[in-house]
């Protein structure tokens, strides 16, 4: 044993550990990855600290969107740390997502020991000796990225990428870790105080396992489960503001305040930026005293009560028609937290052409209109404050109507056939009012923004940065674990043979997830598309059916696993699932034939509810093979 005296200086720590305990001051509660040689000496400092909750995930993709989920429903920085090589490369879809949807994540990403940098080593993404650069794949995916050369070099790096992440616009932050940088120790900068518990000590060794000779043995308590959150709105956690923000632009405030008080009817169409900035309060205000109706993108179903007489519905591609109704009867168009993409303005093109645009947000709009750029709830509560003050009723509307599904009757027997809008309305009977609900893409995610009202008190995300299949099994970890929150995963078949092995993920940890998969046995929305778009169905992407109930079942015989083949089958599966502290999983089956409420296909549903599909050709189903589910 080598002693304090013998070994390193004192007051010195491995920098491993030092990472592990920045991270805990820094109120990160959980850290998700995949482990390996050059990333496991963080983990190793992540168990003994037993702050941070090292949390091992299937794949390095889910593992990204397990911090993406974490981030989204706590406001707090999410962490995924993972070894050099392939584990690396997984990293890139999550990290591509994060960024577009601006979620701050910090990627810890390990890589081999610099003396073996262009010299042929396993897995070497060092530039090095023909060997490709990892900073140059992740850059320019990454608000800051750094490759870290020697330990003392964290304490300045960690602190930019920490506040890189977290400055809007936010997104990933990824710090490149040698391995022996990893193992290096470094002296503890002024004022930081003691090393933290479980850290090697100095004068302690490593064994080729990264644990010291003297360390006492890991802890083998279990970590408490996270304390439940209250509403999203009202988060106990650090500020997501890391820098003096900077003042509204006086003359654009003005513009836009005299816009607004010029305009008799007004349709706000908010985006995921208010939740980002935790601004729900500013906007429900802003939108009384304006009396304005409201809509929302289809990743922001959230920021607004779906419930409320304002309520106009969801925008764009997969949205309601009274909202392009409200455009064409307002006279100012007011976007909040919102640059408009095209899947939040498809459909309203032509409305917003001809309609006074006004946007508050940290960047500027996609669409021509006036904008005041900034920090969003300042920009929400100084516009307010020229508005007359008090509430205004908004002018009389329909509501976000779903198109009402025509169709005979679903075909009994094995596999029961459960159209969406009767399976979403059990979603949204059994739905507990402080659920998180994350939906995966696809029809199943179409057809869930359309039809299902997000929980009054809890997120609704659409991962649509990329739009990746599979986000939610791994989202919807991240918030369970993170919150203590019953949280639902929407996902169809294609999305779960992706990434639905995460189950096991949730069965390890008791994350109360509750895991719907919607079987069609098939990428319907490309089937769809290949007969309304490309002239007929190829056939390579419909399959033979497969009972996934029964293989989860088979795999994990402590889940609670319902193979639901009716509405109220699947609602009785979910209250049960509610009663739990665990993971449930539920699966049904739907028909790959079912038209999803999305704008591309509005103009066959139609055809097909007006002729009834009498007749049958290569190309087309008849009445009796398609449930039609309309755009609204």
């Amino acid at each position: 044993m080598t002693t304090a005296a013998d070994g390193p200086e004192a007051g010195t720590v491995r920098m491993a550990d030092y990472l592990a305990d920045e991270l805990a001051r820094a109120g990160v509660t959980h850290m998700f990855g995949v482990g390996g040689a050059n990333i496991e000496d963080l983990y190793d400092a992540v168990h003994r600290g037993g702050t941070v909750r090292g949390v091992v995930a299937k794949h390095e993709f889910s593992a990204v969107t397990m911090a993406d989920g974490y981030a989204r429903t706590t406001r707090r920085l999410g962490v995924v740390a993972a070894t050099s090589g392939g584990g690396a490369m997984n990293l890139v879809p999550g990290l591509a997502e994060a960024y577009a949807s601006r979620v701050p994540l910090l990627a810890l990403v390990g890589q081999p020991p610099t003396a073996q940098e262009g010299q042929g080593a396993f897995q070497d993404t060092s530039g090095k000796g023909d060997s490709f650069d990892a900073g140059e794949v992740f850059t320019p995916i990454s608000r800051f990225c750094a490759r870290v050369q020697d330990a003392d070099s964290l304490v300045e790096l960690l602190p930019r990428a920490m506040a890189a992440a977290r400055t809007e616009p936010c997104g990933p932050a990824v710090l490149l870790l040698p391995k022996d940088v990893q193992q290096a120790r470094m002296r503890l900068p002024a004022g930081h105080g003691p090393a933290p518990t479980g850290a090697i000590p100095a004068g302690g060794t490593t064994t080729p396992a990264g644990l010291p000779e003297s360390a006492p043995s890991p802890r083998d308590a279990g970590i408490p489960a996270p304390t439940a959150l209250p509403t999203p709105t009202a988060l106990p956690v650090p500020s997501t503001r890391t820098a003096p923000v900077a003042q509204l632009d006086k003359a654009a405030l003005a513009e836009v305040s005299d816009i607004l008080r010029g305009a008799d009817t007004v349709l706000v169409i908010a985006g995921e930026g208010v939740a980002a900035a935790d601004a729900r309060a500013e906007l429900s205000r802003l939108a009384r005293n304006l009396g304005a109706w409201v809509a929302v993108t289809p990743d922001a179903k959230d920021v607004f009560d779906n419930r409320d007489p304002r309520f106009a519905g969801v925008a764009g591609v997969m949205g309601h028609a009274n909202v392009e109704h409200c455009l064409r009867r307002a006279d100012v168009c007011l976007l909040v937290g919102t640059r408009l993409p095209l899947l939040a303005r498809g459909g309203l093109e032509r409305a917003l052409a001809a309609t006074d645009v006004v946007c508050l947000d940290s960047e500027k709009p996609f669409v021509a209109g006036t904008a005041l750029v900034g920090d969003l709830r300042d920009a929400l509560r100084a516009v307010t404050g020229r508005i007359a003050s008090g509430p205004r009723a908004c002018p009389r509307h329909p509501g976000p109507v779903p198109t009402p599904v025509a169709g005979p009757e679903a075909p009994a027997g094995p596999g029961r056939i459960v159209p969406y809008a009767q399976a979403l309305a059990a979603v949204e009977a059994a739905l507990p009012e402080d659920a998180h609900v994350f939906v995966d893409a696809g029809n199943t995610g179409a057809s869930a923004v359309h039809l299902l009202p997000a929980p009054r008190h809890g997120r609704f995300v659409v991962a649509l940065g990329m739009g990746g299949m599979g986000y939610t099994f791994g989202a919807g970890i991240g918030a369970a674990l993170a919150t203590g929150r019953r949280t639902y995963v929407l996902a169809g078949d294609g999305a779960f043979f992706m990434h639905g092995a995460e189950v096991h993920t949730a069965v390890e940890h008791s994350a109360p997830v509750t895991f719907v998969v919607f079987n069609n046995n098939a990428h319907a929305m490309c089937a769809l598309r290949e007969e309304f778009l490309q002239g007929g169905v190829r056939g390579d992407d419909v399959f033979g059916r497969t009972d996934i109930a029964a293989g989860v079942a088979a795999a994990f015989p402590s889940l609670d696993v319902t193979g639901a083949e009716s509405a109220a089958h699947l609602r009785e599966a979910l209250l049960r699932g509610n009663t739990g502290a665990g993971p449930a999983f539920v699966a049904l089956d739907c028909d790959p034939k079912e038209i999803p409420p999305f704008l591309p296909f509005q103009p066959f549903a139609e055809a097909a509810g007006d002729a009834g599909r009498a007749e049958h050709t290569d190309n087309k189903e008849n009445a009796d093979e398609r449930r039609v589910v309309r755009a609204g």
